[in-house]
């Protein structure tokens, strides 16, 4: 068993901790925890290429795509692997993250670890919205919070 943890922050209130755990490298990976005064509504949420905060949110880079596909939804063959869908705020701001995905690994060459989990001012449309952005990030927006992925007992 391999787990990890990220704690999201940015220049908005909006904060959290995201919690990582993968039995084996065959395994889905299990992604929950919380996410706190986020707007009610759907927000995107991805793994980014890189574990830079140095400039906040963006030096994060862009979402890890290491085979080079367009942007889609957890449920996408074609998809970054570090496409996770959205996360659901409630009227009080609270998102509760579980996530269980195929893709996304703790393991092997292209671990998770070590990269940001970025959560995204809007709705994820999954490469399917017809913006100029669908098929890159999503039409996700603006990045709200974000923490580096690292590994913890």
């Amino acid at each position: 068993m391999v787990k990890a943890v990220a704690v999201l922050r940015g220049d908005s209130d909006v904060a959290g901790v995201i919690y990582f755990n993968q039995a084996d490298a065959s395994s889905p990976i299990s992604v929950t925890g919380e996410i706190a005064n986020l707007a009610p509504g759907k927000h995107g949420f991805h793994i980014h290429q890189f574990g830079d905060n140095t400039n906040g949110c963006t030096s994060a880079g862009a979402h890890f795509n290491p085979f080079g596909k367009s942007h889609g939804g957890p449920e996408d063959s074609e998809r970054h692997i570090g496409d996770l869908g959205n996360v659901t705020a409630s009227d009080s701001g609270k998102a509760q993250v579980n996530i269980q995905d195929s893709q996304v690994s703790l393991f092997g060459e292209h671990s998770i670890v070590g990269r940001t989990v970025v959560v995204h001012v809007d709705e994820d449309d999954f490469g399917k919205g017809g913006h100029a952005d669908s098929l890159t990030t999503g039409h996700a927006g603006g990045r709200l919070a974000c923490g580096v992925i690292g590994i913890t007992e």
